[in-house]
């Protein structure tokens, strides 16, 4: 076991973390904290949307679901009971790279809550009817976010972006990929994606070491078969023509952007901190002065990277009147265009860093907000000094490198434009 004691950080407190790597390969992370009766868990598996069969879209979010459908020893009914018996908290979901079990239990309670945990992480039985139903279900919903114009502009644009990669379809499939989802092809993707050699579990909360062990005795019994599967690269092919969607609307739903980075990438810390200047950094952001408060045009807009373990979207956000649409848009990649060809000011710069570097500790503060930190920091290999030495590397970061940054990685006259408009009122034609 390797004890990773961290010291502080302007005055916050670090955890410290125990990890250990089981002979079966399953990861195991635990922050003991005895202050609340309460243990949080979170399991990892390299089980995401990325690995869905490009004719099978959603396979992997299904998966996930139904885990909490049935085990070996308990039905979906006999599960929620006792689950509601103990007064704990069980879910799961799924990303692209990964799918995730979340638990929360009463320390009294953590027997009983570790044999459910267990089962459904490793004897999930997925049994037809039920997830049958859990297809419809999600069809069904589906069908619904096709009245919802933020998310319909979402989901083009990251069609447009990804199109054929691993990353372009929804996590939850499409209406129509989700009638070629079965039972048994659920069946096939666990045994091959929720394995212990790529699994990670971690632990916070108050335990001992008494009941750790006693958890690693259980957990060891859990045998891989087969080889893991690894996400394919990205071939990005991105559309060569913008998306506009035609709909009754009074506001434009836009989304602009494109490829961005991988969470592995050395210069994640600067692009964070570009971005938090051009557009996630609320009313302080250039985005938001400039379409917002300066123009009006918008209550809202921002921009973000979701680093992937392949690289994942840039993209720009905002909605807008249709017929402020396309100056809206000219704004949002003169902004991007701006940060490439003029240094950013020493307010914008401090401001930008002392936000990321005084929220970081928010992002851990609580049990579940840990167990899922230190789960991110183990699939993305980012290591055991993470907590110690986030804001030393934020801070050391100046004005050049946040314009090479804007350089390398914004592409303005590249962007891929998703809009859901009145397109006649916004001026714009369908292709």
């Amino acid at each position: 076991m390797l004890a990773v004691l961290v010291g502080t950080a302007r005055g916050e407190a670090i955890p410290q973390v125990d990890r250990q790597v089981l002979p079966n390969g399953l990861v195991l992370l635990v922050s003991a904290d005895h202050t609340l009766p309460f243990v949080t868990m979170r399991f990892l598996a390299e089980a995401g949307a990325g690995h869905d069969p490009q004719a099978s879209a959603g396979l992997a979010n299904v998966t996930a679901e139904g885990l909490l459908l049935g085990t070996a020893s308990l039905t979906a009914a006999q599960m929620n009971e006792k689950i509601d018996f103990l007064g704990a908290a069980l879910g799961t979901s799924c990303d692209f790279d990964y799918a995730a079990v979340d638990f929360r239990v009463l320390k009294a309670d953590w027997a009983q809550g570790i044999d459910i945990l267990l089962d459904v992480i490793t004897r999930p039985t997925f049994p037809e009817e039920e997830i049958n139903r859990a297809v419809r279900a999600i069809q069904s919903a589906l069908n619904e976010e096709d009245d919802q114009p933020g998310i319909v502009a979402d989901k083009a644009f990251q069609q447009a972006l990804f199109r054929y990669s691993p990353y372009g379809h929804p996590v939850q499939g499409t209406i129509d990929s989700l009638n070629g989802v079965t039972p048994e092809q659920v069946r096939r993707f666990y045994a091959r994606h929720y394995r212990p050699d790529t699994g990670i579990l971690v632990i916070v909360g108050d335990v001992s070491p008494d009941d750790v062990q006693k958890m690693v005795d259980r957990l060891s019994q859990w045998k891989p078969g087969g080889q893991p599967a690894e996400i394919p690269e990205q071939v990005l092919t991105p559309s060569p023509r913008d998306v506009l969607i035609d709909r009754p609307l009074a506001q434009a739903n836009i989304i602009l952007g494109h490829a961005g980075i991988a969470r592995a990438n050395p210069d994640f810390h600067a692009v964070v901190v570009m971005n938090q200047i051009l557009g996630g950094g609320g009313f302080t952001s250039r985005l938001m002065q400039r379409i917002r408060v300066e123009k009006g045009f918008a209550y809202s807009v921002s921009s973000y990277f979701e680093p992937r373990k392949h690289p994942g979207p840039f993209q720009v956000v905002l909605q807008t009147k249709n017929t402020s649409a396309r100056e809206a848009i000219d704004i949002a990649r003169a902004q991007m265009r701006l940060m490439q060809e003029k240094a950013v000011s020493d307010q914008e710069l401090d401001t930008a860093k002392n936000y990321l570097i005084g929220s970081f500790p928010l992002r851990y503060a609580s049990q579940k907000g840990l167990a899922q930190l230190l789960a991110y920091v183990e699939f993305h290999q980012l290591g055991q000094d993470y907590f110690r030495k986030y804001a030393e590397r934020v801070r050391r970061i100046e004005k050049k490198d946040v314009q090479d940054a804007a350089r390398k990685y914004l592409k303005p006259d590249q962007a891929v434009v998703a809009i859901v408009a009145d397109l006649k009122a916004a001026g714009m034609q369908t292709p």
